[in-house]
């Protein structure tokens, strides 16, 4: 069985290069393996954004029954 550990970061939107910040720090969780599978923004324009990852982990282990 696949199993996956989960990431959760944080970006404020108080500055003028955020979102290059932003996309930088994606970039480099994506070369160690991380994935980003959701991006939350606040209800108010420019605040935030939350961003939801997930990568597999290196121990798999078969579910009961299966082969």
């Amino acid at each position: 069985m696949i199993t996956y550990e989960y990431e959760i970061l944080s970006f404020p939107m108080d500055r003028k290069n955020s979102l290059i910040e932003m996309q930088a720090a994606l970039n480099a969780k994506g070369q160690i393996g991380w994935e980003v599978v959701s991006i939350s923004s606040s209800e108010f324009a420019n605040i935030g954004h939350t961003a939801f990852l997930k990568r597999e982990t290196s121990e798999t282990a078969d579910a009961p029954g299966t082969q």
